[in-house]
């Protein structure tokens, strides 16, 4: 079977790559490793919620989340609160110091996307960002379906 580039999949495999590698690198000051700052993105949209929640919303396997949360607890960006209702349960929250260092995060990943758009005029960001979107949807359907 010959292997050509016209593979959607390795391009965006090869670019989650390069993302991986420069978030991983501008957030090394911040002790936050590359795959947990997902992690801080799901719980500034929602704060409070359990980890079997951010494991759902991620699509992210138990144990990942729980050592993304473990490292982001000892760093502290997160505390993790018994569940009121549910006293087997946690509940995990974000910090002030998580607060304070969501904009800079913020900053990292809008820098990101410059980077890889550079020399984009705006119709094609918006032709990039609506296919993605849809590329997206696509593949949550199908795992919606399959499963």
């Amino acid at each position: 079977m010959k292997c050509d580039n016209k593979s959607i999949g390795r391009w965006v495999s090869m670019l989650y790559r390069y993302q991986q590698c420069y978030i991983g690198k501008q957030l090394k000051e911040y002790n936050i490793g590359g795959g947990q700052y997902s992690f801080l993105l799901a719980l500034f949209k929602k704060d409070g919620i359990s980890q079997e929640e951010i494991s759902k919303i991620l699509y992210m396997d138990k144990g990942t989340t729980a050592r993304a949360i473990a490292k982001l607890e000892k760093e502290g960006y997160v505390v993790r609160k018994q569940d009121e209702e549910d006293k087997r349960a946690y509940k995990i929250y974000l910090t002030e110091k998580a607060l304070e260092f969501k904009p800079k995060l913020f900053k990292i990943l809008r820098r990101w996307t410059d980077i890889i758009s550079t020399d984009f005029d705006v119709e094609e960001k918006e032709v990039v960002m609506n296919l993605l979107e849809k590329m997206a949807e696509n593949a949550a359907l199908h795992i919606k379906e399959t499963n």
